[in-house]
């Protein structure tokens, strides 16, 4: 399977000191990036037309980050040269018949020129902004480290993660913290959640093949990978790209702060020492990191064995993932009670669920049917919605099928299937920034929705006295406060977060000492998701739109 849509950065290694030559000179202010005005500058010595130059900045940017990497900016310049030799630009263009390797330099117009004057503000010192020395840029990273909420200059910008960093410290993370949100709902952000790789998670009961999808996807084995008809995954296990082939358990990978895992903490010990970092170098794994979860087994025993919040923990990383492929065999298709709290807990994550039917050359074409039809039963009993879910039916692993046991509709079928879903695998990458925002979006309607909820709980509370009784009158009665709550601010009912996890959380809490409401902290969160937002995707759009 492909990792990425290019074959990226694909070149000789004289032409790729070259290109680095030229991404020095095209990003102007040397951050490893070259934004859209950069490239509208650069690109333009090579006389191609804007609609072309559009199409390749399309494709090089492909997961829509707002700027170009060194990699990228290859990709981009041998696009240009294919366009100026006449060929049609097209996504397939790099994977097609032609010779990535050999593709000849792009002729630019004056590029000698721009990098004489490169050279000489070099020698002669760091460049002048009029008359002055430019000032230093904080960088993203330590926007998180900084004692105070300083506002960051638009300067420091230029991608839309850096955008969202900016707009998460200055408007949304001050109500998180006034109102706990982080308590309630999902620990702070950190620089390492705004810029780890997209995760895709398996679920689903053991033997269904999970760790074995996982294998058939990286063609071959990663540290700790256990797989047998038994339980042999008894831990959450994260595989993702690194230097060298090794294990890291679960306490040393949760304090490294260029990892998105330190909220995992508050699940306590025994939770990390069920848990564990796969690291190896790989492809794929530069794209995508996944995540292997303990098989679900059956009956109320397990859960009652479990020593830490087993549907906690699978929720907490729903909220993180790009996809969730929840995994099915053709002879395990009950959902135990376990199972159905698992699925619960994905609740607001629906979108990001692909359901796979694996292991179906196990079963002949008219058993097949009578399985797919037993397990869109089930599944309609545990999601609860209207619209049909997504089946994948397929059998993902290095075993070839035996083509004796299926007649060659399902052969057809299975080949068409795995198919559609490597597909939906290999566009994760390409819709990583477009999650990102959309997660948080949100996030940020939540923290709002929460702030309500908290500031009335806190309005409700009498001055003096009886707030013991007050407290435990509306900790009961807690479904009608949320109802007053919609109804006094007109929020939709399904935003809501569940009454009973509040009800469990407030019964720990003071609700005399919570905020009263703050509207100018609101209408800053309102004015985040109406105008900055939309304006900062409109600034790191194509440049040639």
């Amino acid at each position: 399977m492909e990792a990425s849509p290019i074959p990226i950065g694909s070149c000789s290694k004289e032409h790729q000191k070259i290109y680095k030559e030229w991404f020095n000179i095209a990003d102007s202010d040397g951050d490893g990036r070259v934004t859209g005005n950069d490239a509208t500058k650069f690109l333009a010595m090579s006389k191609l037309s804007r609609q072309e130059l559009k199409q390749i900045w399309a494709i090089a940017d492909s997961k829509r980050q707002g700027f170009l990497g060194l990699t990228e900016f290859i990709v981009a310049l041998q696009l240009v040269s294919l366009a100026q030799a006449g060929h049609e630009i097209t996504s397939d263009v790099l994977k097609s018949s032609v010779d990535v390797e050999n593709i000849s330099l792009p002729s630019m117009e004056g590029l000698d020129a721009v990098a004489g004057k490169k050279k000489d503000l070099t020698t002669n010192g760091e460049p002048e902004m009029n008359g002055s020395s430019q000032p230093h840029v904080p960088t993203p990273a330590k926007w998180f480290t900084s004692k105070s909420a300083r506002k960051t200059p638009a300067s420091a910008v230029t991608s839309i993660v850096d955008g969202l960093k900016r707009l998460y410290m200055e408007k949304l993370k001050p109500l998180e913290v006034t109102y706990r949100f982080n308590d309630f709902v999902s620990p702070l952000l950190t620089n390492s959640d705004f810029d780890a790789k997209p995760m895709v998670m398996l679920l689903g009961q053991y033997s269904t093949g999970k760790t074995t999808f996982i294998k058939h996807l990286l063609r071959c084995d990663y540290p700790g990978a256990h797989i047998g008809p038994e339980p042999t995954t008894d831990r959450f296990v994260v595989v993702m790209s690194g230097p060298d082939e090794r294990s890291i358990p679960g306490n040393t990978i949760a304090v490294q702060a260029d990892l998105p895992f330190g909220g995992l903490t508050t699940f306590g010990g025994a939770f990390l020492s069920k848990f564990e970092c796969s690291q190896m170098p790989h492809p794929l794994l530069d794209q995508i990191t996944f995540v292997d979860t303990p098989g679900v087994l059956s009956g109320e025993k397990q859960r009652t064995q479990r020593s830490y919040d087993f549907t906690g923990v699978i929720s907490w990383f729903a909220a993180k993932c790009d996809l969730i492929l929840l995994l099915f065999d053709p002879h395990k298709l009950d959902i135990s009670d376990e199972f159905k709290r698992v699925i619960s807990s994905l609740r607001g994550n629906d979108d990001k669920i692909r359901v796979v039917l694996n292991k179906a050359h196990q079963v002949d074409t008219q058993q097949l049917m009578r399985v797919y039809g037993a397990l869109m039963w089930s599944l309609g009993k545990v999601l609860n919605t209207p619209e049909v879910v997504r089946v994948y039916i397929g059998s993902f692993n290095d075993k070839l099928i035996n083509e004796a046991a299926n007649d060659p509709l399902g052969q057809d079928l299975f080949e068409k299937e795995q198919d559609d879903l490597l597909k939906d695998l290999v566009d994760i990458p390409r819709k990583a920034c477009d999650r990102r925002i959309n997660e948080f979006v949100k996030r940020a309607r939540a923290a709002k929705i929460h702030a309500y909820i908290i500031s009335h709980l806190k309005k409700e509370m009498p001055s003096m006295m009886g707030k013991a009784k007050a407290q435990q009158r509306l900790i009961d009665n807690l479904e009608d406060e949320f109802g007053k709550v919609q109804r006094e601010f007109h929020l939709p009912a399904g935003d809501f977060p569940s009454v009973e996890h509040y009800r469990e959380v407030l019964s720990s809490y003071s609700i005399d000492k919570f905020e009263k409401l703050k509207p100018k902290m609101i209408q800053a969160v309102d004015d985040m998701l109406g105008y900055e937002i939309p304006e900062l995707l409109k600034n790191f759009r194509n440049p040639y739109e």
